[in-house]
């Protein structure tokens, strides 16, 4: 959600003269070493990581990326009952500072996911690449304000999800079709880019102020060339074959109201399908409107009209059958 990546040479290296330099390099390779065998040892374990816990039979997974080298992790949450269960992927924001992103705690998304599973779905949270704990390559980043390339990044992210989504899909409990994705922030600019998809594997999407360059150099309400945001909606909505559907806060200061409404109308005049709709204030910061339970609440009418869940009683009917 900031604009300035950090050099990681800067932050990383230890200030040494050229007498260190062959230690460095021995360290380089000893580091490097470690994580090759740490990914490619995660690459060959895929799958669940551990017994189930409540609430909502919480697991632990790891599920694979574009990025062969790293595994994700990531959290899923189920119903009761053996499904098989329509999927929802939650994808979570980002943001271009290395530290930051390196100290991420694994996103769960508990109220968002709750909601889902309560109406039937089984709820993936993968951590993508470059994120917490999952670590490796930063594949979406965005690159600074100058040469700020949202559609490459946003694809990219569309990428990792689709990465999660598809290994789901191949589980027993797991239907082939009707998955939903809804993303967040970054993750929602991705989940965008993703309404390209085969409608018939991913049928709905809902994002919660989608977008990338929020808070730009931390001002709130400064985006990073918003004229570069506005021409990357429109690139996606002209590939766009999934119904879309677009939720803001009204005191959202990452990506504004009016902000958010030129995105989704670049998206729609392009040929995309985008319901948007402006929610209610959401605590002291709206941009964490879809990570809260409060924030869910607000938005449960939209959710329920854009995903045409039957109600809290879906999970409950299906298990006794």
């Amino acid at each position: 959600m900031g604009t300035l990546l950090a050099d990681p040479e800067i932050l990383l290296s230890p200030r040494a003269g050229k007498i260190m330099q062959p230690f460095k390099a021995l360290f380089a390779l000893v580091v490097m070493g470690a994580v090759w065998t740490q990914t490619a040892t995660a690459q060959g374990r895929l799958g669940l990581q551990g017994a189930e816990a409540e609430p909502n039979r919480e697991q632990q997974w790891l599920v694979p990326s574009p990025d062969p080298d790293t595994a994700a992790h990531a959290v899923l949450f189920r119903p009761p009952g053996d499904g098989p269960f329509r999927l929802a992927v939650i994808a979570h924001a980002s943001v271009q500072n290395v530290m930051r992103r390196a100290q991420m705690p694994q996103p769960e998304y508990r109220a968002l996911a709750s909601w889902l599973v309560t109406r039937g779905f089984a709820v993936l949270v993968p951590e993508r690449p470059g994120h917490g704990a999952t670590g490796g390559k930063y594949l979406e980043d965005q690159r600074g304000c100058d040469e700020a390339d949202y559609s490459r990044s946003g694809r990219a992210t569309a990428e990792e999800i689709s990465a999660a989504l598809n290994y789901l899909r191949g589980q027993s409990f797991i239907r082939p079709d009707g998955a939903v994705v809804l993303g967040h922030s970054a993750g929602g600019w991705g989940a965008l880019a993703l309404a390209a998809a085969d409608p018939a594997i991913v049928s709905g999407i809902v994002v919660f102020a989608a977008g990338r360059g929020g808070h730009a150099n931390d001002f709130p309400n400064q985006v990073c060339a918003p004229h570069t945001l506005v021409a990357s909606a429109a690139e996606f909505g002209h590939d766009a074959r999934v119904p879309v559907t677009w939720l803001v806060a009204a005191n959202d200061s990452y990506f504004s109201p009016e902000l958010s409404r030129k995105l989704a109308d670049a998206f729609r005049s392009s040929g995309g399908k985008a319901d948007f709709r402006v929610l209610a204030a959401s605590g002291s910061e709206g941009h964490w409107l879809a990570e809260t339970e409060a924030g869910i609440k607000i938005a449960g009418v939209e959710l329920d009209r854009a995903l045409k869940t039957p109600g809290p009683g879906a999970a409950r009917k299906r298990s006794s059958r």
